[in-house]
């Protein structure tokens, strides 16, 4: 999970210093994608497991 979201926050990085943002704007920029990809992400397990938890 937490691989994923720093591999997403890297690229938003990368992506807005070559769109020529100041560094402070792309760290911005990573933060924002770093913590909506790590909440999502745990958001879709804590369904998969209540689902799971309901079938039996």
């Amino acid at each position: 999970m937490t691989l994923t979201a720093v591999l997403v926050a890297g690229a938003v990085s990368y992506l807005a210093r070559r769109d020529h943002a100041s560094y402070p704007t792309a760290i911005t920029r990573a933060t924002v994608a770093f913590t909506t990809t790590l909440t999502l992400t745990l958001a879709a397990g804590l369904v998969t497991a209540l689902a799971n938890l309901t079938r039996r």
